[in-house]
C-alpha cells in the first residue's frame, strides 16, 4: 500500500512540474509576444490558457483522491494540501501571461522598452521567480525557494519605479495617456505573475518545514 502511495505522490510531482512547465513557457511567451509585437504568438499564449486551466483540474482530482483514499499524515498530508493551494497560483499565472497577451493584440505601436529604465529588469527578474519556482516541484531546494521569495523585493521597486516613470512621461507628453495605460497594465500583470511565484515557493517551504509562520504574508489573490 505505501509503495503504491509513493508512486502516486511521485506521479502528482511529476504532473505539477509539467503543469509547471507550461506556465513558464505561456509567461517567457507572453513576454515576448509583447516586446516584438508578435501576435500570433499573442494569440497562442491566449489559447494555451486552456491546456493550464485543464492541467490544474487534473492536479485538484489526483490530489483529492489521494486525501480521500490514502488518507496521507504528516510530510505526505502537507504536500497534497500545498499542491491544492500551488496549482491555483500556477493557474492565475496562466491567467496573467494571457492577459498580457490580450493587451498586445490591441496596442497601439511597438512596445518601447528603452525608455523606461527599469522594464528590461522588470523582465528578467520576474522570468527567473518564474522558472525557479517551478523548478522546486522536483527539486528539494529551501535555498532556492527563499531565493524566489527575496526577488520580490526587487520586482516591486521595478514596478512603483516604472509607474513614476510612466506618470512623468505622460505629464511631459511624451506618450500617448492609452498607450501609458496599456505598459501600465503589462507591468502590473508581471508584478502579479511575480506575487504568484513567490506563494509557490512559500507552499514549497511550508511542504518541507511544516512552518505556518511563513505563510501569514503570502500575497492576496488577485
Amino acid at each position: 500500500m505505501r509503495s503504491e502511495f509513493n508512486i502516486q505522490l511521485d506521479q502528482l510531482k511529476n504532473t505539477l512540474s509539467e503543469m509547471g512547465r507550461m506556465v513558464e513557457g505561456a509567461v517567457c511567451d507572453a513576454i515576448t509576444s509583447a516586446v516584438r509585437k508578435d501576435l500570433p504568438l499573442a494569440k497562442k499564449v491566449i489559447e494555451s490558457d486552456k491546456d493550464i486551466d485543464d492541467k490544474m483540474k487534473a492536479i485538484e482530482s489526483q490530489c483529492l483522491k489521494l486525501l480521500l483514499l490514502q488518507q496521507p499524515v504528516a510530510y505526505d498530508l502537507r504536500m497534497v494540501s500545498a499542491s491544492l493551494k500551488m496549482v491555483s497560483d500556477l493557474e492565475r499565472i496562466g491567467d496573467q501571461a494571457a492577459n498580457i497577451a490580450e493587451i498586445v493584440l490591441t496596442l497601439e505601436g511597438d512596445l518601447d522598452m528603452s525608455s523606461i529604465s527599469k522594464f528590461k529588469k522588470m523582465i528578467s527578474v520576474v522570468q527567473d521567480m518564474v522558472r525557479h519556482s517551478t523548478q522546486l516541484f522536483m527539486r528539494n531546494d529551501l535555498s532556492l525557494a527563499h531565493g524566489v521569495c527575496d526577488c520580490d523585493d526587487e520586482a516591486d521597486k521595478c514596478f512603483w519605479q516604472i509607474k513614476r516613470d510612466l506618470v512623468n512621461m505622460i505629464k511631459e507628453d511624451q506618450i500617448p495617456g492609452e498607450y501609458a495605460l496599456d505598459m501600465f497594465m503589462i507591468v502590473k500583470y508581471l508584478e502579479r505573475i511575480g506575487d504568484h511565484a513567490v506563494n509557490v515557493a512559500k507552499w514549497v517551504i511550508f511542504t518541507d518545514t511544516g512552518m505556518r509562520n511563513g505563510l501569514d504574508y503570502l500575497t492576496d489573490e488577485k
